[in-house]
């Protein structure tokens, strides 16, 4: 039967599963700095299969329906529910807690559990209309977890889109490796008791987890002192920077006004963790002076600066998730907004 099948691969997932919260609802995946949109296709998929919570879920949502149809039906309704808010939220700049919504996740993966050990729903439409408020949330935390990769304005809906057909991918993929993966166990585990270990291992997974995470995640990012950034914005970077894989980083840290900077070092770079500077060319040249010195001083470790034409603000500062702008050459914003990106944990650079 499909569902013993299923339940079969479940049972071994969540009892592997169970004891490591911290590891195997973590979504592991770095900055989206210098990808272009098709890129977001495969950033995708990693998130979702390193998204043990999302595929616990979407299994036990399986192992419930009992059958294809069904199946499929709750699937889509799921699908429904967290590409409308990823797709929105990401658009509108929606943030939520993360780690709440992770902690929401968790509960769905114990419901679905719950539900199963009771028995499957004599009407399917209040389930329905729980998997798809769940899809929401699941989306919410998508969208949250896109943006903390650093998102540029341009192309924003097409990257946002690729990155949620490497979702679906993702999933796919998923619920095909546990249907083949259950057609072999089943010709060696005839035990009838498994489904109910497989739900019992739901609940588990999911209550273990709803009450470990928020001590063993990552803690929120940091932010900038608003009072030190005086009139400058914080907001999401405007553009991409072409990454070259051949590239390093750059020869030098400052490029003056009538100087090229080396945009694939840059990227490089970026994707390190650094706080990249820019500012027009007709810059004045005390106020070039001023930005040479801070980059190429002791406060400037792990910063690179260049001249962008076209910049219509005086100073610009971008990390790999957020830029600032300022109309004026405002040092201590920059450093303001320098020492809250190296105080995140995600500037650090992979070891």
């Amino acid at each position: 039967m499909p569902a013993r099948r299923t339940a079969t691969v479940l049972a071994v997932l969540v009892i592997s599963l169970v004891g490591l919260p911290g590891h195997a609802f973590a979504h592991g995946i770095g900055s989206a700095a210098g990808l272009n949109a098709w890129q977001f296709v495969p950033l995708g998929i990693e998130h979702m299969l390193l998204g043990w919570d999302h595929l616990l879920f979407i299994a036990g949502v399986v192992l419930l329906a009992g059958e294809l149809r069904r199946a499929a039906k709750l699937i889509s309704v799921f699908v429904l529910g967290h590409s409308t808010t990823l797709i929105a939220g990401t658009l509108a700049g929606w943030r939520v807690n993360a780690i709440a919504v992770d902690v929401v996740i968790a509960l769905s993966v114990l419901f679905v559990g719950a539900v199963g050990l009771v028995g499957r729903p004599a009407s399917w439409r209040w389930f329905t209309l729980a998997i798809l408020g769940f899809g929401l949330v699941h989306g919410l935390g998508l969208s949250t977890r896109l943006q903390d990769l650093g998102l540029p304005q341009d192309g924003l809906l097409v990257r946002v889109i690729a990155f949620n057909v490497g979702i679906e991918i993702g999933q796919l993929a998923a619920i095909t490796v546990l249907v083949v993966l259950g057609k072999l166990f089943v010709r060696f585990v005839s035990w009838q008791g498994v489904p109910r270990v497989a739900n019992v291992g739901l609940v588990a997974a999911g209550l273990v987890t709803a009450v470990l995470l928020p001590f063993v995640a990552t803690p929120p990012p940091a932010q900038a002192d608003r009072g030190a950034l005086g009139d400058c914005a914080v907001g999401r970077p405007d553009r991409t920077y072409t990454l070259d894989s051949a590239s390093g980083h750059p020869p030098k840290d400052f490029y003056g006004p009538t100087e090229t900077y080396p945009e694939p070092s840059f990227a490089h770079v970026l994707t390190d963790g650094y706080v990249l500077v820019h500012y027009p060319p007709t810059l004045p040249d005390a106020d070039v002076d001023a930005l040479r010195g801070y980059v190429t001083g002791p406060q400037g470790n792990r910063v690179v600066g260049g001249a962008e034409p076209g910049q219509s603000v005086k100073l610009k500062a971008v990390n790999a998730y957020e830029m600032l702008t300022c109309d004026t050459v405002d040092l201590t914003a920059l450093d303001a907004f320098r020492k809250a990106w190296f105080a995140d944990p995600r500037s650090r650079p992979a070891e």
